[in-house]
């Protein structure tokens, strides 16, 4: 990916939300601590039923961010929306309707799962038996609810943890790092629970470090640095290459070679899997294909080119991208 592609994503505004869709807004939000800045002048709009990944390395002003919405600490300047109310003069009213997991949810090992959202749900009040049955249901955890819960394995826990912060059924799912420590099994697991909450229609937020899993499970995502917003867009758009395709076919350098004398092939390269990389004419691959059929170089598989997030990530938040010395 080029230095100025990224600084395309970069740069890029956001498109225009409709206002009714949004669930969570945040306006030119400002947290300082004496001289520190920790967040800048952050800007999100978060749509309705969409999972939404909240990225940056340590430091970033993830945890600040989420801290402040919850009411945890207080902006220096900027608002929060939540449900179109303003969050900090309407906490009483909008914060019901989130529900949060910040890491490893605090349990009761000793006592069921049933009796550990028991014992929050005697907090909350007004949650009924017949609620707790269903979000049982909804985290996979019904068949074993009158288990110890030092008999879960972790990401049982962690699915209980999320069955807590369903219990009021709120519309907005607030999730940091809800795959720490999982295994493989407990992150496809955790990772089909926020797809199915959201075919239900509930918003998630999700700040997590496993950038392979944000890359599978949400549609937009933000990443910030030092406090400040360095994009917010699609993953699709992330991690496209804008036009390249991957070619997999035999002799790839001397079809580099080819390629690189036309006009449209001069950046063309031989990607690490050993496959040639390269815009097509026309910006079709089709023709790209034909090409090189013509050519003597008759390919395997032809797609469209990604990057990984996690390469884009690092890019995006390094010392040279984002000004920082």
């Amino acid at each position: 990916m080029t230095e100025q592609t990224l600084s395309t994503y970069a740069q890029s505004p956001v498109a225009t939300t409709d206002t009714r869709d949004v669930v969570l807004r945040l306006n030119n939000l400002t947290k300082r601590y004496g001289q520190r800045t920790a967040v800048n002048n952050l800007n999100l709009s978060i749509k309705r039923g969409e999972i939404f990944g909240f990225l940056g390395p340590n430091g970033a002003g993830k945890t600040t961010t989420i801290r402040m919405i919850f009411g945890l600490a207080t902006p220096t300047a900027g608002t929060i929306e939540i449900f179109g109310q303003n969050a900090l003069q309407q906490r009483a009213n909008v914060l019901p309707r989130v529900g949060a997991l910040i890491e490893t949810p605090a349990l009761y090992l000793y006592m069921s799962g049933r009796n550990n959202l028991r014992a929050v749900a005697a907090t909350l009040g007004g949650v009924s038996d017949a609620r707790i049955d269903e979000v049982l249901k909804i985290v996979g955890l019904y068949g074993r609810q009158k288990d110890r819960v030092k008999t879960y394995s972790l990401g049982m826990k962690q699915r209980l943890g999320v069955a807590i912060a369903l219990l009021q059924d709120p519309d907005l799912l607030i999730l940091d790092e809800p795959a720490n420590g999982l295994d493989p099994a407990g992150i496809v697991e955790m990772r089909d629970l926020m797809h199915s909450l959201s075919e239900e229609g509930k918003t998630v937020l999700i700040s997590s470090h496993l950038l392979s899993e944000i890359q599978q499970i949400c549609t937009r995502v933000a990443i910030i640095n030092l406090g400040q917003l360095v994009t917010e867009t699609t993953i699709d758009d992330l991690v496209s290459t804008k036009g390249e395709y991957e070619v997999q076919l035999e002799q790839p350098e001397q079809a580099l070679a080819l390629i690189k004398q036309q006009s449209w092939g001069t950046n063309a390269t031989i990607n690490e899997a050993g496959k040639l990389v390269t815009v097509a004419p026309q910006n079709r691959g089709q023709d790209l294909n034909l090409f090189l059929v013509q050519a003597g170089f008759v390919p395997e598989t032809i797609a469209v080119a990604t990057r990984d997030l996690e390469q884009v990530f690092l890019q995006l938040t390094s010392s040279e991208q984002t000004g920082v010395k």
